[in-house]
């Protein structure tokens, strides 16, 4: 490759040209006057999934000081082409680009990996980035099932790695400083928390027999990874739908909701899976392919405070599905001039609203308008991981994985409950958990709003599930008779050869 020119443009063009030709291979390409990966003690990350959140991964890594996005990998080689050379371009010095994780930690010169692929690929990235002796940046939900979490957590304190979670409104100063608030007693003691995920989501269709196409330019086996390689697709959309189905997804509250799902946990101060957890829900209001609850009730029987979470999908009524669905959620009865992704506190004297982007309100018992706390001083979530890679103290960070995982789990014990649940009546669910009037007041809010989007509660549509008991130490199911072997084989999923997360003991 000729580099006689020093024009810029004629640089730029032979950079891009030269990236072109090498994405996906892991080689390392060398410009005049670049500088030189490794030169100093610069902190080399790798970013793995650029389609969509990895965007942000890689803009954040550019921007830090003392930080070089120095590789790149993704199974498109369309997205990986461009990411790669966007990314050359901005930073001024070569970055390589990789089709395989694996090739990228053994060749790839990285000291750190931060990972947003799939939700289904999540742990095994981050326990081959270990086990490869880098430290991770693991995206939320942290795991796919219960199980894998752990196994990440665990490895990382036997490796002693830096191992960060995706959860980043525990980076949020206005949201520490609520949960300060709360957690001092300010507001007396907490009656419950919701956790909310009102987020428009409109039905994905379906592709018919012939199912969705693999676009040309993905790796598909590398794609599937732990899961199946499922052919035909049950989805039009490759790139985003996987979410709404159990192989790859969580569902919303595993997506978005993992967010609101880990404020929620952190303002009632549980350091563990909730001892009892029940879904009602269900995929509603529409037919489609997908196969995960687009509303849904979760109810975490914590002993301190139960911890609820919402998913509504549908707008407020069903003349929003054709008429600006985005503009028209719920919102939280609280506060009701606020957002609908949130949590809710509701405490003997007052309740605190914190939105996904870290706005706080705080009301009296009256639901007087009180003074929000003054947020404290914080770092960006990435800038927090950068800091404890460096000092190696891993109670720096503010979603240190283990954080994370508890959250995450929270999500699956909720969707284990609604996969092992039955459709039953709206009598016979009120009748099934009359003792508890929080729970019972959650449901019924929820299926007015399912009636308001004409969908008939009466007959056996949304299904109930069991009250799973769960032992907090272990993280398994227990005392659930023959539900526990079944919950359990949900606990945790068949990998895929050689995609396997491995077991780690302590």
């Amino acid at each position: 490759m000729s580099t006689e020119t020093n024009s810029p443009i004629s640089s730029q063009t032979t950079r891009r040209k030269a990236l072109k030709a090498t994405a996906g291979f892991g080689v390392a390409l060398a410009w005049p006057n670049s500088k030189v990966i490794g030169a100093n003690d610069d902190i080399r990350v790798g970013v793995i999934g650029a389609n969509s959140r990895g965007k942000s991964h890689i803009s954040a890594w550019e921007k830090i000081k003392g930080v070089r996005c120095a590789a790149i990998c993704d199974i498109d080689a369309g997205v990986l082409d461009a990411r790669v050379t966007k990314s050359a371009d901005n930073q001024g010095f070569a970055v390589k680009g990789f089709t395989d994780m694996r090739e990228m930690f053994d060749k790839g010169e990285i000291d750190a990996m931060s990972t947003a692929t799939p939700n289904h690929w999540h742990t095994l990235a981050g326990v081959w980035a270990l086990q490869a002796g880098k430290d991770a940046y693991v995206e939320k939900p942290i795991s796919h099932n219960v199980w894998e979490g752990r196994q990440l957590v665990n490895l990382s304190r036997k490796l002693d790695k830096i191992c960060q979670g995706g959860t980043q409104s525990r980076s949020m100063g206005s949201i520490q400083a609520a949960v300060k608030m709360v957690q001092e007693g300010k507001l007396g003691k907490i009656k419950y928390v919701k956790g909310l995920c009102y987020k428009p989501r409109q039905s994905i269709g379906d592709p018919g027999p012939s199912g969705g196409e693999i676009p040309a330019n993905v790796d598909y086996d590398l794609w599937s990874g732990p899961a199946e390689m499922e052919k035909p697709l049950r989805r039009r959309r490759f790139h985003y739908d996987w979410h709404w189905f159990y192989e790859y997804g969580n569902g919303d509250m595993g997506n978005q909701g993992i967010h609101q799902m880990d404020v929620a946990r952190w303002f009632i101060g549980e350091d563990k899976i909730a001892p009892r957890t029940m879904s009602i829900g269900g995929r509603l209001g529409y037919d489609d392919s997908a196969t995960t609850p687009n509303t849904q009730v979760v109810y975490h029987d914590y002993d301190s405070a139960p911890l609820i979470f919402e998913t509504r999908g549908l707008p407020r009524a069903k003349e929003f599905q054709e008429n600006n669905w985005g503009k028209n959620m719920n919102k939280p009865e609280e506060f009701p001039d606020k957002g609908g992704i949130s949590v809710v506190v509701v405490c003997e004297g007052g309740n605190v609203y914190c939105s996904a982007g870290g706005q706080v309100a705080v009301t009296d018992a009256k639901g007087k308008s009180m003074e929000a706390p003054k947020a404290l001083p914080s770092k960006d979530i990435f800038q927090n991981f950068i800091d404890a890679v460096r000092s190696r103290k891993r109670e720096e960070q503010y979603a240190e994985c283990e954080e994370t995982h508890i959250s995450s789990a929270l999500c699956h014990t909720g969707l284990i409950s609604h996969m092992l649940g039955k459709p039953t009546s709206n009598a016979a669910i009120l009748e099934q958990i009359k003792g508890d009037k929080v729970l019972t007041d959650r449901y019924q809010a929820m299926a007015e709003h399912l009636k308001l989007n004409e969908v008939d509660v009466a007959g056996n549509v949304v299904t109930l599930g069991p009250m799973l008991k769960f032992n907090p130490d272990t993280e398994w199911a227990e005392g659930n008779g023959d539900l526990d072997a079944k919950a359990n084989k949900l606990a945790t999923r068949n990998y895929r050869e050689p995609y396997v997360v491995p077991e780690v003991k302590i």
